[in-house]
């Protein structure tokens, strides 16, 4: 199948941004660039990091545990400290990073933007079944290195 058939298959287009329609791309960079910039200054100013309400709780360690230390080991520049500290959110990370580079690239030089007119049910319930696998994965390896 070639790429315009399939493009025409899930409805893919590269277009302006529609009047009034929602810029999802200045609203990932904004938000994403505001956590961690405020977890930044969090860090900054020394203040403690809330504990993990569901460890406390049960002793084992939630799907995302290690998900601050895993960002700390990053920002150090540590990649196999931070994906012994929780693999799936190193991924998260990754594409929050690649995402963010997206939006600004789109955001400053003004490129059409790619946008699905309609995704097949079969293949939305594909993308919810890899997200909850890859969420099992990943809670396994933190109960099973815990």
């Amino acid at each position: 199948m070639d790429t315009q058939a399939l493009n025409r298959r899930i409805g893919l287009t590269f277009r302006p941004l529609a009047p009034k329609e929602t810029d999802f791309e200045f609203l990932f960079l904004t938000v994403s660039s505001g956590f961690a910039a405020s977890c930044f200054a969090w860090l900054s100013l020394g203040l403690p990091w809330p504990g993990c309400l569901f460890r406390r709780l049960t002793g084992l360690p939630c799907p995302t545990c290690g998900a601050t230390r895993s960002a700390i080991a990053l920002v150090h520049g540590d990649l196999l400290g931070a994906i012994q500290q929780n693999p799936l959110m190193v991924v998260c990370y990754g594409l929050s990073f690649v995402i963010n580079l997206y939006a600004a690239a789109v955001l400053l030089f003004r490129l059409p933007r790619p946008r699905l007119a309609s995704l097949p049910a079969k293949v939305k319930r594909m993308l919810g079944m890899l997200v909850a696998a890859a969420l099992g994965a990943n809670w396994i390896y933190l109960l099973a290195h815990r």
